[in-house]
């Protein structure tokens, strides 16, 4: 697959110093797709029929919902819903017929529940996301390997979370050879390591100033510890709203 170079967005998410970039590329990602979702979009014919085929993950039901555009998002949920009745209808019949079990078949039951599982993987805004995400991550191993001053830019900061890293791992391999995806595995492990090692420090204290004799020292950098680590471990799943310190 080809990837075009974005190099913005990424030189962007950088200058902000947040402890993982691509999530913060995500977030914006994903906040343009749910106010796209429900512009002039919703009314586009070809918009309608992506969105009537595959259909809408639950996460990003919910931000549409939070959005308080209930027409939009109805219109869009109205006419996919159309759709899924008109599968199901076929499903039905599949179902109305009799069930063959052997010795080694899990029957036709099994491939019905199969089905509806196929009905509701989809997400167009999903869909999007990644496809931007993957130009992010190909545009990072690029500038890592031809531009010095991105390279040092970002071994001085705060690294990326383990699932992002994996990712920008992955397309290094498809990018890089030899001694240079040596190199960057061992950059990116190195820095994803060393910025765990000082969020655990981090979180450690935040602990130990619930005991009374650590009342009075100073917090630091612990307030949002946790925050910090759990979107290490996992990328962005808790919002951060700690006070600075």
């Amino acid at each position: 697959m080809q990837y075009h170079l974005d190099t913005i967005p990424v030189w962007e998410a950088l200058e902000k110093d947040t402890p993982c970039l691509f999530c913060a590329m995500h977030a914006k990602l994903e906040e343009q797709q749910i106010e796209r979702s429900l512009g002039g979009s919703v009314m586009e014919p070809d918009e309608r029929v992506r969105v009537n085929a595959i259909g809408i993950c639950d996460r990003h039901h919910n931000q549409l919902f939070q959005m308080k555009n209930r027409l939009g998002h109805a219109l869009m949920t109205d006419t996919r819903s159309m759709e899924v009745i008109t599968q199901l209808e076929k499903l039905e019949r599949k179902a109305a017929s009799p069930v063959k079990k052997g010795l080694f078949s899990k029957g036709d039951d099994s491939s019905i529940a199969a089905e509806l599982r196929r009905i509701i993987s989809g997400c167009v805004i999903c869909n999007e996301i990644d496809a931007s995400m993957m130009r992010y991550y190909y545009t990072f191993v690029h500038l890592w390997k031809t531009d010095s001053s991105f390279r040092r830019k970002w071994e001085a900061s705060k690294g990326m979370c383990i699932p992002h890293a994996a990712m920008v791992m992955d397309m290094a391999q498809s990018q890089l050879s030899g001694s240079k995806q040596t190199e960057f595995n061992k950059a990116v492990i190195h820095q994803l390591k060393e910025c765990l090692i000082q969020d655990e420090a981090d979180l450690n204290w935040f602990t130990l100033k619930f005991d009374y004799r650590n009342h009075d020292k100073p917090w630091g950098n612990s307030r949002d510890a946790l925050e910090r680590t759990a979107n290490r471990l996992r990328g962005e799943c808790i919002k951060s709203d700690a006070p600075k310190t």
